[in-house]
């Protein structure tokens, strides 16, 4: 299969860095790029002999989008980053639900729903390459072998390609009645939890699907027993399969950490051997140099760099729950590799790029500082190095052809000045139309052909209005279920009071 892409702007790779080509175009064989150069020179050389022509017009054209912490749920953070109370906290099980009798919130018909309308999300808004991340806080514990066989499945119908892995814990987080949090453990589901995800690991590997990769995908760091932390480093070296877990995401992780490890969760991954190149961290926001930790460069960065290991920053959810990566440059010039997630609800990284460039602009002082470019290709090829997959991220003749394009023609844009700053400054995600995976057309016209976007709506609302309810029960602060209806509206205060009557008539 030969087809042609033509776009008014092509973000490609010349062996050294991006690079943009004006008219540009790129010829996909066999789901490989074969050729990248001048719309008129490709479409003349190849006249007559490629399957398909693909006009985009004034569009942009790059490499696929790299999520590495990729929504897989519905309702992550939606619910609990708003509340301005003085007491508020996030949601948590209460100890009561812990002790009681934990129970899966959505039957298994709802799940895959759930997880339909993520990975759907994620394609509309050009992402490509997945790894996902969903909320546990519905769920009975963690994620399980078929959990994870019906996301690939998934994925593998949408034609995204999904690095996949079930997440497992040894404890979870719980507050008390006055809202002091700890970990409760329950010893055998971590080892269950981690038993399946080997045994998922076996199944990517019968599935001999291009598109489907394994990973080892450990929950938080500080609710994982450390025995199974090593376990995962030992497994991962076996098999040579990628690591990422979430760590050095909060203080209150580093001071469970200090109190129960003795020590820090730097010196925590150290110790069990997941400081090397196949792991990846997620958000690795409080180390040494933070200015809530030590406020100092005292060796966290250098080893992070030495060892090879990658992180995930996610700008939208570190602003919107407050816990600030500080000064991306840093780690970029420290020599560590940083990819994107986008980690909660929207799943669009180009809003998650803007937000990490003027965030970085403002703890800078400086508008010369948190260059949009280093962000796109945190996106493009950091999220390729972190896979280990150099075929991935760009466009350059050899690579796979994981190709989204942006829509750069809505008068809302305004004037195009420069295709990347236009498409941050101004617009979203949901400019994109055009999607390929391994030259396979994913999203064409803004559509993802064989998926109904609208009944999906619906049935990702009830979902949604399930969970929602569901926390009654589960959330320390709610008041017992037999409160009814009531004790949800009271955990999820709305922006401005429902009238309870008709609004009076207001006349001159």
């Amino acid at each position: 299969m030969r087809t042609l892409i033509t776009a008014d702007h092509v973000l490609a790779h010349d062996g050294s860095g991006h690079v943009e080509l004006r008219d540009g175009a790129v010829l996909v064989v066999d789901g490989r790029i074969a050729a990248v150069g001048s719309a008129d020179e490709l479409a003349s050389e190849w006249a007559g002999e490629v399957d398909e022509h693909v006009a985009l017009g004034e569009s942009l054209l790059m490499p696929g989008l790299i999520d590495l912490d990729a929504l897989a749920d519905i309702d992550h953070l939606i619910l609990d980053s708003w509340s301005d109370a003085p007491e508020s906290a996030r949601l948590e099980w209460s100890a009561a639900y812990f002790a009681d009798g934990r129970h899966d919130v959505l039957d298994p018909a709802e799940r895959s729903t759930m997880r339909r309308y993520a990975l759907t999300q994620l394609a509309l808004h050009g992402i490509t390459s997945l790894m996902p991340i969903a909320s546990e806080v519905h769920s009975a514990w963690a994620e399980t072998h078929d959990d994870l066989a019906d996301v690939a499945r998934i994925a593998s119908e949408l034609g995204l390609r999904a690095f996949l892995g079930p997440s497992y814990r040894s404890g979870v987080h719980v507050a008390g009645d006055d809202g002091a949090v700890s970990v409760a453990w329950d010893d055998e589901e971590g080892r269950r939890g981690f038993a399946e995800a080997l045994r998922f690991l076996d199944t990517v590997a019968a599935l001999d699907d291009p598109l489907i990769t394994g990973v080892l995908a450990p929950c938080r760091v500080e609710t994982v027993r450390e025995e199974l932390l090593a376990a995962t480093a030992r497994e991962s070296a076996a098999r040579g399969v990628l690591v990422r877990v979430h760590a050095l995401q909060g203080l209150d992780e580093r001071a469970l950490i200090m109190a129960d490890r003795g020590t820090t969760p730097m010196g925590l991954l150290d110790r069990v051997g997941l400081l090397n190149d196949r792991t990846i961290i997620a958000h690795a926001v409080y180390l040494d140099l933070h200015s809530e930790v030590d406020g100092e460069d005292r060796g966290d960065l250098a080893a992070l760099a030495a060892a090879g290991v990658s992180i995930i920053h996610c700008p939208l959810t570190n602003n919107r729950y407050a816990f600030l990566l500080e000064r991306l440059s840093r780690y970029l010039d420290a020599g560590v590799n940083v990819s994107l997630g986008t980690d909660s609800f929207p799943p669009d990284l180009i809003r998650g790029i803007d937000a990490g460039v003027q965030l970085a602009k403002q703890q800078h002082g400086d508008l010369s500082r948190g260059l949009l470019a280093e962000y796109v290709e945190a996106a493009t090829l950091g999220g390729a190095r972190a896979l280990h997959r150099p075929d991935l991220g760009r466009i350059a003749p050899g690579a796979t052809a994981d190709l989204v394009a942006f829509a750069l023609d809505d008068l809302r844009l305004g004037p195009v000045e420069d295709p990347l700053r236009t498409l941050v400054l101004t617009g979203t995600g949901r400019d994109a139309h055009f999607s390929m995976v391994g030259g396979r057309v994913v999203m064409r016209d803004g559509a993802i052909p064989g998926v109904d976007v609208d009944a999906l709506r619906r049935e990702g609302q009830r979902i949604f209005e399930k969970l929602r309810a569901a926390y009654r029960e589960r959330d320390y602060r709610a008041a017992p279920a037999a409160a009814g209806a009531g004790a949800a509206g009271e955990l999820f205060p709305p922006v401005f009071p429902v009238a309870s009557t008709r609004v009076p008539r207001m006349t001159t």
